[in-house]
């Protein structure tokens, strides 16, 4: 990127409808027939630049519109001049992504009878290789599986006029550099590119000055959630996330959830223990196969699960309307982590709500979300739930406890944590071993079981005082 013009909207839509654009008719049909009326504004910002042949960086948050700003510019140029085979490549992190702008792609160009293929690993190559034989103008591929058929001769990007890379902090996140990399290598020199990404980490930067060539940049408050979203800290211990969980799911207003847990195995079992409290809750996490993952999510977008757990991978891509809770069962690894999770909720500028549980533990991953978002997050305590260590130090309360995590059933209760300050600690099981220091603290300081040490060998530890809480 040799320099750039950059646009900055935080707000407000455009005065006038898509005929700002002066788009064929048949793509006018097209938008028509999806019943939109006026671009979002990162649609406003991009799609002059975009159909002057620029290159763009888009920047904004999930659900903001960003496939139709790339769509409509590629629909344009195709049905200005038509030519059979491929012209244009989207690449995606995550084969749900690929699926979802296919089908978003496919509704927009009805009209035009302009032809587009997805291809995505997990599922068999005959489809994908048949359909690339006849052709289509548009292909949309995540990497991996893109590069086997470019080796395999199957797919020619010689032809290839536009290049968009979307999502591309994912793509960075789930190590896919090297591999768009090589993609690159086999494109035309003359292109255009267009760039769209939810934050700019470092990576995406340096991608950016490699790809764009005086760029147009357009940047809507990326760093930070959508104004239509609610979003709360609840403070609670370890082992009680699960009942406030289900206490948060019975609120009024709650109509579809994503619940996102930080391993596979933790969201298959979570979503195991809602269906016993009488959810219809599915889960999707890496393990499930093509097939299974259709399942999952089909079932959720048509409303037969009202709970959808998943691991962040897992989760990348998905674009559903109306859910209107996002839970973070675990707090998410990264702030801009945070920020994607949330978005999945008061898309297309309807309202959401999102929480996240947080424990003791969780306070430094707190203090960078809040620090990358330039504000602290409302903290909401259920009577019951909230950390036992809430109290201010020195208000004669009871001592710090830690309520034993029931994470991967590895310390649910009653198979308590072993090792040095654990319960188990020392040799207390066996009969007749009982230490001075646990018999002065029931008030027995004469009466010593036989065999019993000397009680100056056994001083008590002195006690820390409690922490200020959230």
């Amino acid at each position: 990127m040799t320099s750039s013009s950059t646009v900055r909207q935080d707000a407000g839509q455009p005065s006038s409808g898509f005929d700002q654009f002066a788009l064929a008719p048949s793509i006018q049909r097209g938008i028509a027939s999806l019943g939109f009326t006026e671009p979002r504004p990162i649609q406003a910002q991009t799609i002059p630049a975009a159909l002057a042949g620029r290159d763009v960086l888009g920047l904004a948050q999930t659900g903001t519109g960003k496939t139709a700003a790339f769509a409509l510019p590629i629909l344009e140029r195709l049905n200005t001049s038509r030519r059979r085979g491929a012209r244009a490549l989207i690449v995606a992190p995550t084969r749900e992504l690929a699926m979802q702008i296919q089908a978003e792609i496919v509704a927009l160009a009805r009209f035009t009878g302009i032809k587009t293929v997805a291809i995505f690993g997990g599922v068999s190559q005959v489809h994908q290789i048949r359909t690339l034989r006849s052709r289509p103008e548009i292909i949309i591929a995540c990497p991996g599986r893109l590069l086997d058929l470019m080796q395999q001769g199957e797919v020619k990007l010689g032809g290839i006029e536009v290049l968009v890379l979307d999502e591309a902090d994912h793509m960075f996140d789930m190590g896919f550099l090297p591999d768009v990399r090589k993609i690159l290598k086999a494109l035309p020199a003359e292109r255009q590119n267009l760039l769209f990404s939810a934050t700019m980490p470092t990576e995406v930067r340096a991608l950016t000055r490699d790809v764009l060539h005086d760029p147009c940049t357009v940047e809507l408050a990326h760093s930070k959630p959508a104004e239509t979203i609610e979003h709360a800290l609840y403070p609670v211990a370890e082992g009680r996330k699960l009942d406030l969980l289900r206490h948060l799911l019975s609120e009024d207003g709650f109509r579809s959830a994503i619940v996102f847990t930080r391993t596979k195995y933790r969201a298959r079992r979570l979503a195991e223990q809602l269906c016993r409290s009488g959810h219809n809750a599915v889960a999707l996490q890496g393990n499930m196969s093509q097939p299974q993952r259709d399942r999952a999510m089909s079932g959720f977008r048509e409303g037969r699960f009202d709970i959808l757990v998943a691991t962040d991978i897992a989760a990348r891509g998905i674009d559903v309307a109306n859910i209107s809770h996002v839970i973070n069962f675990d707090v998410p690894g990264t702030p801009d982590a945070y920020t994607h999770r949330i978005g999945r909720t008061g898309r297309a500028e309807r309202s959401g709500k999102a929480f996240t549980l947080v424990c003791a533990e969780d306070r430094g991953a707190v203090r960078d979300i809040e620090r990358k978002l330039g504000e602290s997050i409302d903290r909401r305590y259920v009577e019951g739930f909230d950390e036992p260590h809430r109290a201010p130090a020195g208000n004669g309360g009871p001592p710090r406890t830690r309520e034993t995590a029931p994470s991967d059933n590895r310390h649910a209760p009653g198979n308590p944590r072993r090792g040095r300050g654990g319960p188990d600690r020392g040799d207390r099981s066996r009969p007749g071993a009982q230490t001075a220091r646990s018999s002065r603290a029931n008030g027995n300081t004469t009466d010593q079981p036989a065999g019993t040490p000397p009680p100056s060998r056994f001083r008590p530890r002195r006690r820390r005082p409690a922490r200020a809480g959230w």
